[in-house]
């Protein structure tokens, strides 16, 4: 369909345009070439006239010669004869004399002269037929002379020949009019074609990526605007293939998240189903309580992950800014990792300067940005390992920086690492979204978050927080991520 539609749109916009711009070329050359030769024809007849109607005059004034002899040996003893013929037309409108001899049996039509005889300078033309069919041109020139017998002289030129030159010309040009649009034919259709194929080439690998099969590529044929189409597609294709798998992953990975919690919740639910009351068993509840709180609360932070990726996806992420004190928050994180660092081995290093200036923000979003961060950074440290964590206030912004001693991230893996889904390190936990939601998070601040890594050497993740200015106090503001969005707009435009 979309083949016909082009080709159509261009047989009737571009084709048919070019066409009868030519058409009106050649017919405008055809006529323009008649007028000229015809013109040449005329002009000779005026001037051959001419010259008769000067000899005319000169033998009308000699009393001596005897006007219509002269006259007619002028006609007959015509040097112009062989191209053209001379006659006499008498006073009662018949040819009485010619330079070729003919006899005229039939009366031959002389529009021409009956116009010289009402024209103010005498003379009439006439293009057409004569009596046997020949196109001719003549022109009539009355005689003035009352002493003549003759009316006026009639000059013929046959235009054969000349429109034999025109019909020559006629088919040169419509042959070359030919060529050309034969020419806007074959470069256009080569052109219609270079633009179709790769418009269907698209068409069917989106028809394939419409079924699920990503693995569908385009192949650049030009450097041209649908060449860089091209690769626009190729690269949505990957991106989408990317997305695809960190997708598969992402499910992957949560499946795995949420079935090791609820295997141990289970367990241990059957286990103190199992106890009667003894010491030991009571040892036993107690540890399988905390357990199944601890799993309890892993499986309320993933969720609360999830529904905070919602909202954000979905524009309805809410915050309530307030004038803070960012270092109450921190503090509390690392307290609430406090015993976890310990009971893995790791070292946990917090240094709380006196006092920083305070910011404008949602206290529970930015624990829970906190949060995210040092579990990350336990997370991938390993037994013996150091978690060392600064605040400092430079140029307007407090910063807040968490570096670890763990396994780091690898330099292909770092620019992806606050993307949904992704997750650097398959072998440990997490749903890969939590960097993705922090980052949103801070971004909604008007802050930043940098992350710096090595492989094998650790990370360090440093948060920037734009401070209230000196003595300034702001009203509590309750916001959107849509509404947050639609500002970003307007101070762009």
């Amino acid at each position: 369909m979309a083949v016909r539609s082009i080709t159509q749109r261009w047989i009737f916009n571009t084709l048919s345009v070019i066409v009868l711009v030519i058409v009106i070329i050649v017919a405008s050359s055809i006529y323009g070439l008649r007028n000229f030769y015809y013109t040449g024809v005329r002009q000779s007849i005026d001037s051959r006239a001419n010259v008769v109607t000067g000899i005319l005059i000169r033998i009308s004034d000699d009393n001596t010669i005897a006007f219509n002899a002269e006259f007619r040996n002028l006609i007959e003893n015509s040097d112009e004869k062989s191209r053209m013929e001379i006659t006499a037309i008498d006073r009662s409108g018949r040819i009485a004399l010619s330079s070729s001899g003919f006899s005229y049996t039939q009366q031959e039509n002389m529009s021409d002269y009956e116009d010289a005889l009402k024209s103010p300078n005498g003379r009439g033309y006439y293009v057409g037929k004569n009596v046997m069919g020949e196109k001719i041109m003549a022109v009539s020139v009355t005689v003035e002379s009352s002493a003549a017998e003759y009316s006026a002289v009639r000059y013929v030129v046959s235009l054969e020949n000349v429109d034999r030159v025109l019909l020559f010309y006629t088919l040169g040009l419509s042959a070359a009019g030919l060529v050309i649009i034969g020419l806007v034919v074959l470069s256009g259709s080569f052109f219609i074609r270079s633009i179709v194929n790769p418009v269907r080439e698209v068409g069917a690998a989106a028809r394939k990526f419409a079924t699920g099969d990503m693995s569908a590529r385009i192949v650049k044929k030009s450097d041209d605007e649908l060449g860089e189409l091209c690769d626009i597609i190729n690269y949505m294709a990957d991106e989408i293939s990317a997305s695809e798998e960190v997708k598969n992953d992402f499910i992957s990975s949560v499946s795995h998240e949420l079935r090791t919690p609820l295997t141990a919740i289970k367990g241990w639910s059957e286990t103190l189903l199992s106890l009667e009351g003894s010491g030991e068993e009571r040892s036993n509840l107690t540890k399988g309580l905390r357990v199944i709180d601890s799993e309890t609360e892993r499986l309320t932070g993933m969720v609360e992950e999830l529904l905070d990726f919602s909202r954000m996806q979905n524009g309805r992420l809410t915050l309530v800014k307030t004038n803070m004190d960012i270092l109450a928050e921190l503090g509390e994180a690392v307290l609430i990792y406090g015993e976890r660092a310990r009971r893995d081995g790791i070292e946990l290093a917090y240094e709380e300067p006196e006092m920083v200036s305070p910011i404008f923000g949602d206290k529970s979003r930015l624990r829970q940005v906190f949060i995210n961060v040092i579990d990350n950074a336990l997370k991938y440290s390993s037994q013996g390992g150091r978690v060392e964590i600064s605040v400092s206030e430079e140029e307007g912004f407090v910063q807040i920086a968490v570096a670890d001693t763990g396994c780091g991230i690898a330099p292909e893996d770092l620019p992806k690492i606050k993307t949904k889904f992704y997750k650097a390190n398959q072998t440990r936990r997490g749903s890969g979204i939590g960097l993705a939601v922090a980052d949103e998070i801070i971004r909604l601040h008007e802050g930043e978050l940098q992350i710096e890594s090595q492989l094998g050497a650790g990370t360090r993740v440093t948060i920037l927080l734009p401070v209230n200015r000196r003595g300034e106090t702001r009203k509590t503001e309750i916001s959107t991520t849509m509404e947050f969005s639609m500002s970003e707009e307007k101070k762009e435009l």
